[in-house]
């Protein structure tokens, strides 16, 4: 089954390179966002299964914007993607839950789609 993926990173690079790694898999990107600001409003209006969220952007951060989304919808699949590699970056991630996988840039595709199926098993069926 396919799933709904929206892209939050406010490097128009990252988004691409992310939505060209997606191509030829079950995975349909609905969506990018430059901001966690916008990226709360477009996730209430467009429900992707999988957000895919930076953490250094303007104004809110991944962090904040992730733990806001899964406040609101517990349900949210959500995947870090940082080249943020800190045992503090690390520790913020978990704090989020087992179920939010992390992901180094530079994204390597067999570690993207592994943290993709990882979240695709941790979804409400």
């Amino acid at each position: 089954m396919r799933k709904r993926i929206m892209i939050v990173d406010d490097s128009i690079v990252t988004r691409s390179e992310i939505e060209q790694l997606l191509i030829g898999t079950d995975f349909d990107v609905i969506g990018q966002c430059r901001s966690g600001e916008e990226a709360l409003e477009a996730y209430e209006r467009e429900k992707p299964d999988i957000v895919t969220m930076d953490i250094i952007m303007p104004g809110i951060d991944g962090i904040e914007t992730s733990r806001r989304l899964l406040e609101r919808y517990p349900q949210a699949g959500i995947i870090i993607i940082s080249s943020l590699v800190y045992n503090q970056t690390l520790e913020m991630v978990e704090s989020l839950g087992p179920s939010v996988p992390f992901v180094f840039k530079p994204i390597k595709k067999s570690y993207f789609i592994s943290a993709l199926l990882k979240v695709c098993d941790s979804l409400p069926k």
